[in-house]
């Protein structure tokens, strides 16, 4: 057995050894909440458990940062991608698109007089769902000029 570091000097009085027996008794006090505090297995986890988290939370953070930057990006692209195929368009192309859009409001408004109530209630209802729809719309008419195109290819 070790002798503790005051066990070298020999007491001299009995005040003396209560400090020294006092002392002890605090030392072995905190190595004891020190062994108790490891041996705390729950406490352990559940600190374990709140510090990933928190890297958790911090890396979804930075993840989300990314994910808003890299959207911003993709969105300039395809800005820039489309005003580029808008200039590339013939002038003939962009008179007969003007020409239609002022067709389709005729047309719109000639419907509008002349259709019965019920059917301009449905319609409209398909006009709201369409512009709800605008992203999937856009990707099916895509996706359809596509294979359009693919089929002129093959059989053209």
């Amino acid at each position: 057995m070790t002798p503790l570091p005051h066990e070298d000097e020999p007491a001299r009085s009995p005040r003396e050894l209560r400090d020294q027996v006092e002392r002890t008794r605090h030392e072995l006090a905190g190595t004891v909440e020190a062994l108790a505090a490891k041996a705390d297995v729950k406490a352990r986890a559940q600190e374990k458990a709140t510090e990933v988290k928190d890297q958790t939370v911090a890396k979804a953070g930075e993840l989300k940062e990314q994910a808003v930057v890299k959207a911003r990006e993709l969105k300039d692209k395809a800005a820039d991608a489309a005003a580029r195929a808008q200039e590339k368009l013939p002038d003939p192309v962009k008179d007969k698109a003007v020409q239609a859009r002022a067709q389709a409001a005729r047309t719109g408004r000639v419907w509008e007089e002349k259709a019965p109530e019920p059917l301009r209630t449905t319609t409209a209802q398909g006009a709201r769902a369409a512009r709800n729809n605008r992203a999937v719309l856009l990707a099916a008419g895509g996706a359809a000029a596509l294979m359009w195109l693919a089929y002129r290819r093959r059989n053209g």
